[in-house]
């Protein structure tokens, strides 16, 4: 007889174990420096063991069945690792669950945004929970998002976005784009130039209405991003127009 795979005590702390033992002081350290970990930067206070993303991923395979309970206690790690894997787990259980599973993960997500707190927990979770809970439903949510004092919650406001482009619908990102126009934060203008130029991938047009309208006043580095797959003449002109306010209004300020 075959024998009888051994039960897997499905918990946020036998996954942390399992983390815990492919930690890696040397990577640990060039992580912290890359997602800026000291004082006054966007990630201060983040830990890190130093786990490839390939194996964090590898890791919660055995835990996808883990009670939302759990996860959410994994989520609340001070550990980045443990957080990506809570969420990793979190984007599996809701693309495979039904209305009740979606509906209480979409609201856990919501919940706990203060532990979605930085660039690659929002990328690789908002456009499957956020995006995929919205598809069908009133959007609503993503301005008060995107109003939030959080800059991770704005970040999901923005993020959250690329699932309706993969639809085909553009719109969201145009307005969650213009709503974040004036970001004090250069996450948030590389965000939504990203959303811009995936949106620019699909309708051309669309984008480049945005950018007759908007671009003087964009931040170059939301800029930069959206026009990067433009033919280069139009990359040329938009660019040009942002550095003409951008120029105009220092000359405003220095009179």
């Amino acid at each position: 007889m075959p024998r009888r795979q051994a039960a897997i005590d499905n918990t946020a702390a036998a996954l942390s174990a399992v983390i815990n033992r492919l930690a890696d002081p040397y990577r640990a350290a060039v992580l912290r420096r890359f997602f800026r970990t000291g004082p006054g930067q966007y990630g201060h206070g983040d830990r890190f063991l130093g786990v490839p993303v390939p194996l964090i991923r590898k890791a919660a395979r055995p835990f996808w069945s883990m009670p939302l309970k759990e996860v959410l206690r994994l989520l609340a790690s001070p550990y980045h690792e443990h957080r990506f894997a809570a969420l990793v787990i979190l984007v599996r259980q809701f693309e495979r669950g039904g209305h009740d599973v979606r509906s209480a993960i979409f609201k856990a997500y919501l919940d706990n945004t203060r532990f979605v707190n930085s660039w690659d927990l929002v990328d690789m979770s908002a456009p499957h929970i956020v995006g995929g809970y919205l598809a069908d439903r009133d959007r609503r949510v993503l301005y008060r998002l995107a109003r939030s004092k959080s800059l991770w919650e704005r970040r999901v406001a923005m993020v959250a976005t690329l699932f309706f482009i993969r639809r085909g619908d553009p719109a969201p990102a145009l307005e969650m784009a213009a709503m974040l126009l004036r970001d004090p934060e250069d996450l948030i203008h590389k965000a939504a130039g990203w959303m811009l130029r995936e949106a620019g991938k699909r309708d051309p047009h669309a984008l480049c209405a945005f950018l007759d309208r908007h671009a003087a006043d964009m931040p170059r580095t939301m800029l930069r991003y959206a026009v990067e797959r433009l033919d280069a003449p139009r990359r040329r002109r938009y660019m040009n127009a942002g550095r003409g306010r951008r120029a105009s209004a220092e000359a405003d300020r220095a009179r």
